[in-house]
């Protein structure tokens, strides 16, 4: 067991928003990687699977178009997916604020604790939302 307080989390700038690992093999974590990321207005996490891992995706704060496959569904504050292993799914905010999400992936794979497999420029993924 091991407590992380908030000022020990590390957190990635990114243009697209800002990523943390809350959990991950760093921390002992075998079974279960915890992101927290938050997706600035416009910005996305497009089309993508990981082959080896089931996620939740829990909407902390906001509100969020969430795909998985061709599906669609907005989703706000305190609504949540989840995606089987190996399931195409993507995550992108359409509104004119920042949107939080806390992600949980198992089980963990490789040192950083998950695998991502980017399918936004292959068919028919590309297509799916107008080329988005």
């Amino acid at each position: 067991m091991r407590y992380k307080a908030a000022a020990d989390i590390a957190r990635e700038e990114h243009d697209w928003g800002t990523f943390a690992a809350v959990s991950s093999p760093a921390d002992g974590a075998e079974r279960i990687m915890t992101v927290e990321a938050t997706f600035l207005p416009g910005k996305s996490h497009a089309f993508h699977r990981h082959p080896n891992q089931e996620e939740v995706i829990y909407v902390l704060d906001g509100e969020m178009e969430q795909w998985v496959e061709d599906e669609r569904c907005l989703l706000h504050t305190g609504d949540a997916v989840v995606i089987p292993a190996a399931v195409v799914h993507a995550s992108y905010n359409v509104s004119d604020r920042p949107v939080r999400i806390l992600a949980v992936l198992s089980p963990c794979i490789g040192d950083a604790g998950y695998e991502v497999e980017e399918l936004a420029d292959q068919e028919p993924w590309r297509s799916l939302r107008g080329g988005a």
